[in-house]
């Protein structure tokens, strides 16, 4: 037989699985030691950070290549790994006590990213469908999503509207069956608009969230602008509170856990559906990391939350119906 079709000898396979368990554990460690510190990183811990709940593949793997070579350290490691990750799993919440008192209006909120207005129809026929209380909506193009949400037909369902934001990824829409007045912004590179809703028996603050998110040489303006999301959420007052849009962050993320810290709950994590993926829509379900959220106050009690699919973006809509208490 010619050498070169001999297989490789067994120290070789032997040295062979053990660097590959040594890569992938190298792969995972990173992310899971940050979020193990409460921290989110720099470039690429972040972005491996969104994924989290999948690094238990290159974990399993590394425990069976470590395993199959004796490999006692290696298994140790990898055994740590595979536990770590599985316990961040379940829902990160600060504030699990649900909201007492005397119901005194219904909602359904809704929040879509139009993906630089792509889903504009989509988005319509989803307000016509889910017939939403209140709606946040980003990256609503001036050119495909400004006019279609001025139109007759919207304005008869939404009489009450904010539309902000001169770019295609920039605008954003706040959308209310109930009257309301604008009440600023939080400051941001995409426009994250804040509105006074008077709904029944209280007057809510409903505010759009759509941080940059953390590429490589951003992150420092994504921590930033998530901070600014929580400096709003901190100052809120005791009212009522919905904060809702694409944060571009997970739960596995720091500077989001930290917006939960203020008190707001995640709606989804609260009915159980806290890893339910939004994003990217091409394989969200089953893979993808949940980044679009609708935030809620003590008041507000989440009882459903819902992902839809629209075609023309890369995101999942998301619809959440809550009950607001005295």
């Amino acid at each position: 037989m010619p050498a070169a079709d001999q297989a490789p000898p067994p120290l070789v396979r032997y040295k062979a699985a053990r660097w590959g368990a040594g890569l992938l554990l190298l792969l995972v460690s990173g992310p899971l030691l940050c979020r193990a510190c409460d921290v989110d990183g720099v470039t690429p811990m972040p972005q491996l950070l969104a994924f989290l709940p999948w690094l238990l593949a290159p974990a399993a793997t590394a425990l069976v290549l470590s395993a199959g070579t004796r490999w006692l350290a290696g298994c140790a490691w990898a055994l740590t790994a595979v536990l770590g990750t599985l316990s961040f799993l379940p829902p990160y919440a600060a504030d699990r006590a649900p909201a007492s008192g005397p119901v005194v209006a219904r909602l359904r909120i809704l929040t879509a990213n139009l993906e630089f207005g792509g889903a504009t129809p989509a988005l319509l026929e989803a307000l016509r469908r889910e017939k939403p209380d209140l709606v946040s909506v980003q990256e609503c193009a001036p050119e495909e999503c400004a006019p279609a949400l001025e139109g007759a037909q919207v304005r008869a369902a939404f009489p009450y509207r904010v539309i902000v934001g001169g770019g295609r990824a920039q605008g954003s829409a706040l959308l209310s069956r109930f009257p309301l007045r604008p009440d600023g912004a939080v400051p941001g590179t995409l426009a994250m608009p804040r509105a006074l809703v008077q709904v029944p028996g209280a007057q809510l603050l409903f505010q759009v969230a759509h941080p940059m998110p953390p590429v490589a040489g951003g992150l420092e303006l994504w921590r930033t602008e998530l901070g600014r999301i929580r400096a709003m959420a901190a100052g809120r007052g005791g009212g009522p509170t919905v904060i809702a849009g694409d944060f571009n962050a997970s739960q596995d993320h720091a500077a989001f856990r930290s917006v939960l810290d203020t008190g707001m709950r995640d709606s989804a994590a609260v009915v159980g559906r806290s890893r339910t993926p939004t994003w990217p829509s091409l394989t969200a379900p089953p893979l993808g990391v949940q980044i679009d959220h609708v935030l809620l106050s003590r008041a507000l009690q989440p009882d459903r939350a819902r992902f839809l699919d629209l075609p023309g973006t890369d995101h999942r809509a998301l619809v959440v119906d809550a009950t607001l208490h005295a």
